[in-house]
């Protein structure tokens, strides 16, 4: 589109269903929620729910958006760093909210209480160094602001330097984690993504939508603990037997770098012990996988665009060593690129599923580590060397390499599909092109862009 939008970076937020709890109301509590969730829009914050019934006391954490209504509450004070309790008259009776806008900050809850005169006397007393404190806490933000602003004004500058005329660039996918001035990470690389509860999510499985290698997937639908609303899932179910197959792909998924549009966005996973089943939970994409629409549809020519450049962004997120701010990733291969292993979005855009074979290339892991990864994917889209066994284990692009042999093919899928193209004499030439031009990008004669790639692509045809 050609517009940069602004970075926006979501919370994490303790997330656990009503639960009883110690907490009498007074003072300082816990939430004893083991669960932390990264929200799924940035505009929801962290809140907290504190109920008091016949039986006792409840707790209930969870993200949500503040311009709407929580069980009738208008939430306030959701700027805040602290999770200050305030009672209120909802839909549920007599309850106490708060709400905050830090990482996890809703695991304390505070209850306000009247100060009393030694309370006053001490507030006075401090208030001079609370004065100093917040005006060099000013400062120290003022600077991290500035030195971030700069950091992403360098970032776009060299972006327009890139970026080929008339492409487009999208900037909607933001890094979750800041570096800080002692270039540590603001937050943790790696959210706590399994779903600790004693109880199970209220989720009910609706349709068989696909079937693979290690497991079973299912529309779903996750049902709200207060209401008859729920929110359509995908449920990948693995059976007990393919537990190694399940950690990998929660623990790539678990990371947030991660996160991209052209990526399938993750929610949470499970160990379903009387079911003897592993579960990942994701967001459900109605249109289904790349190989069945294009099996029902004849695409257009802007289809044929949007299609294979959000599949190149996605490969290029996944390769990449740096997210957009700068910050360090480590680079991810597939390892079965194909296009049932590709979704459609309701946009026509791409995203990456399926990462239960992906590798992360981290500069600790040896050739022998490499080498024990074993020779996997799919054989009609596997590259000659990954087939012949002689891929080059003393260079980690090498597996990227091979990323980029099972991308073209699907992008030969997509531009046979399309009825711009032409006839069968089209096609030919088109592979001709990914023949010569694909082991370019392959083996480094071109430096691999999702875009260039693209424009190069769609220029020849």
């Amino acid at each position: 589109t050609g517009v940069l939008h602004m970075l926006a970076v979501s919370q994490l937020c303790k997330f656990c269903d009503l639960e009883a709890s110690s907490c009498s109301g007074t003072g300082t509590c816990s939430s004893n929620c083991s669960i932390t969730s990264i929200c799924s829009h940035p505009s929801e914050v962290c809140v907290a729910i504190w109920r008091k019934n016949e039986t006792g006391f409840s707790v209930e954490t969870l993200c949500h958006d503040p311009s709407s209504l929580l069980y009738g509450v208008q939430l306030d004070d959701y700027n805040s760093s602290t999770c200050v309790m305030k009672e209120k008259n909802s839909s549920t009776g007599t309850a106490h909210f708060c709400s905050c806008s830090e990482e996890e900050c809703n695991d304390k809850l505070l209850f306000t209480v009247d100060p009393t005169p030694l309370t006053s006397i001490i507030l006075v007393s401090l208030l001079p160094l609370l004065v100093t404190a917040a005006a060099s806490a000013v400062m120290i933000y003022s600077c991290r602001v500035h030195r971030r602003r700069h950091l992403r004004h360098i970032w776009e500058r060299n972006i327009k330097l890139h970026k080929p005329k008339g492409s487009g660039l999208d900037c909607s996918n933001a890094c979750a984690i800041l570096v800080d001035d002692d270039g540590s990470d603001s937050s943790s690389t790696y959210a706590n993504n399994l779903n600790h509860n004693t109880e199970p999510l209220p989720i009910e499985l609706d349709l068989l939508v696909g079937k693979g290698r290690f497991a079973q997937v299912y529309k779903a639908k996750l049902k709200q603990t207060t209401s008859d609303q729920f929110e359509t899932v995908a449920v990948k179910i693995f059976p007990y037997e393919e537990y190694a197959s399940w950690k990998n792909e929660k623990d790539i998924f678990s990371n947030t770098d991660l996160r991209h549009e052209n990526v399938l966005h993750f929610l949470t996973a499970e160990e379903r012990k009387v079911e003897k089943q592993y579960w990942l939970i994701t967001a459900f994409h109605p249109t289904g996988n790349l190989q069945e629409f294009l099996t029902q549809h004849v695409l257009s020519w802007e289809e044929l665009q949007v299609l294979s450049s959000s599949l190149a962004r996605g490969v290029a997120h996944l390769h990449s060593d740096r997210l957009p701010c700068g910050r360090h990733k480590v680079p991810i291969v597939h390892r079965d690129l194909k296009s049932s292993n590709i979704l459609v979005k309701k946009d026509l855009t791409c995203c990456l599923c399926d990462f239960g074979l992906a590798l992360r290339l981290d500069s600790s892991l040896s050739v022998d580590d490499l080498a024990n990864s074993g020779q996997v994917g799919t054989a009609r889209y596997m590259a000659p060397e990954v087939l012949e066994a002689r891929l080059n284990l003393e260079n980690i692009e090498s597996f990227k390499q091979t990323d980029i042999y099972s991308m073209a093919l699907v992008l030969w899928e997509i531009t046979s599909r399309c009825k711009a193209i032409g006839g069968p004499d089209a096609v030919i030439h088109v592979v001709k092109w990914i023949t010569l031009n694909a082991s370019d990008y392959r083996y480094g004669i071109k430096t691999f862009s999702p875009t260039q790639l693209v424009m190069d692509f769609l220029g020849y045809i």
